[in-house]
Order: C-alpha cells, then structure tokens, then sequence
C-alpha cells in the first residue's frame, strides 16, 4: 500500500494549491513517502519539492485510505495523510515540476476542479480544527463510488 501526504498552507484568506497537468484538479501539495520517513518528514520534504516553502507547524488533520475499484475489484489503494499549515518560510518556486501554483481565496476553493472526495477534505480542514478519518472508493477514472468519513460531512459547518 502507497503511503501519500499533502498540506493545505494557509495565509490568511489564501491557500496554496497546486492545478496538475493531467485532469486540471486542483489538490493540496505533497507526495509519496520514502523509506523509513514519517508522514511529518514527508510533508515536510514534499511540500518544499514541491513549493519552495518550508512549512514550520503542520497539524494532521486527515487521514483517508482511497480504494481503486475496477470490475468490483480492488485495483490499488493508499493512505493519504492531510496536514494543515499556516506558518511557512522560504520562497516559492516560480514553477512547480508537479503543476501549476497558485494562491487561492478560500471561499473560491469549493468551486475549483477537484476529485469529488477532496471537496470534502478542502471542507473539513479549512472550517474544522480536528481530524477526520475515512475511505474513499473511486473508479480507474476517479469517478467517485462511495465513501465513508467520520466526523459526517452532514456535521460540518460551512462558515459563510
């Protein structure tokens, strides 16, 4: 099982996001775990590469296992460890290997391409301060199947 990690860097009414090539979706900077990291090493190594900035106070505020069904059977799956983060140092890179940077309001985010599940992630740790748990089940193509989060999403407050 592939272990991933990402942060949310937050700045006053900014986040950092990173648009990926691929499909366009917008995501929270990070990537794979190396051998005999933690998830914080990681975030902290993978966020740089990926950023320029050093992030100084990441929290976990998400843990997911994604499930690839094709077939009614299970094709990949990993863990994805979400940290949220408010301090940083450093400068960021003027571009990206991993996609395109940008500073994004934060009520402009829940309108962004995303996966269908990172709207719940995006959600969770920009109006919550604790950590939320669960699975997502996708299709190859990252149609969303279903899923199972804890706290309810229905339990989380939008502050508009």
């Amino acid at each position: 099982m592939q272990r991933v990690t990402n942060c949310v860097l937050v700045n006053d009414d900014l986040a950092l996001l990173l648009q990926k090539p691929r499909r366009g979706w917008w995501v929270a900077p990070g990537g794979k775990m190396e051998s005999g990291e933690s998830i914080k090493e990681t975030v902290t190594r993978e966020f740089r590469e990926e950023t320029g900035f050093s992030i100084l106070d990441a929290k976990l505020r998400a843990v997911f296992s994604m499930v690839i069904i094709e077939d009614d059977k299970i094709q990949s799956e990993w863990m994805m460890f979400t940290f949220q983060a408010t301090q940083f140092e450093g400068e960021q890179l003027e571009q990206s290997s991993e996609g395109d940077l940008k500073w994004q309001k934060l009520d402009h985010i829940k309108e962004l391409p995303m996966a269908e599940g990172d709207q719940y992630l995006f959600r969770h740790v920009l109006e919550r301060d604790d950590v939320m748990y669960g699975t997502f089940h996708y299709t190859p193509d990252f149609k969303l199947l279903s899923y199972r989060l804890d706290p309810d999403p229905a339990e989380i407050k939008i502050n508009n």
